[in-house]
């Protein structure tokens, strides 16, 4: 099978390459991807670069150019459920962007013609996880994941956030992800490790902890490779 997985950021990817070890590293449309053999798997890996529109960029090349047949998405968030503690895993069930906006004419936010406000993920990867989870012995949670192209690091937009889509946690590139897969007929799991708090000071949590909190990510997603 050939499985796409996926990050935004170096920290987010480096972890698994370092476990594979032997990879072709391919150049195209501004960004690299790493071709490896894992088990009875092909793997296609890379970070696509912090955002919805890099994201949405690398998602379709690993689906169209690269044959993926599944996508695993890798990395962190920052919490909006307080039941989230740095470390924690959490796996979207749907994801919505929160900063879609054309509330102007009448729509709710998040919402355009054409599309759901909320995005689900595939529900056969997410039970998955849940037996990986169980096997290694460690908490995973599912839950609302709102993208948006911010840092989120202010308690008033976070809880505007929550408020309006019962968020559990927020980043910047699930939502594009999960909609090019919905689009293009490929199963989705999108994972994160909580780096922060999302409120104030939450920058300087992300700095301390996301080396962290990514390889705790990209460990499980490798786990749930082993799986499929």
């Amino acid at each position: 099978m050939k499985i796409a997985i996926l990050g935004a950021m170096p920290e987010e990817i480096t972890p698994l390459l370092e476990v594979l070890k032997e990879y072709e590293k391919i150049d195209y449309a501004n960004n690299s991807y790493y071709l490896c053999k894992y088990k009875n798997h092909e793997l296609i890996l890379a970070y696509s670069k912090i955002g919805k529109v890099n994201s949405t960029l690398s998602a379709t090349v690993m689906i169209e150019k690269f044959k993926a047949q599944k996508l695993l998405f890798t990395g962190v968030a920052g919490a909006f459920n307080p039941k989230f503690e740095i470390g924690d895993l959490i796996y979207a069930e749907k994801l919505v962007q929160y900063d879609l906006d054309i509330t102007a004419f009448g729509h709710p936010l998040g919402f355009v013609p054409g599309n759901e406000i909320f995005i689900k993920t595939d529900e056969s990867l997410n039970f998955l996880a849940l037996e990986v989870a169980k096997e290694l012995g460690v908490k995973i949670q599912s839950g609302i994941i709102a993208t948006g192209d911010e840092f989120i690091c202010d308690e008033n937009k976070k809880a505007r956030i929550r408020e309006i889509f019962s968020a559990d946690a927020c980043e910047m590139e699930g939502a594009s992800v999960a909609l090019v897969c919905d689009a293009l007929k490929v199963p989705c799991f999108i994972l994160r490790a909580i780096s922060d708090k999302a409120g104030e000071k939450a920058e300087f949590d992300f700095d301390e902890f996301v080396v962290k909190s990514a390889k705790i990510s990209a460990n499980f997603v490798l786990k749930l490779c082993d799986k499929l």
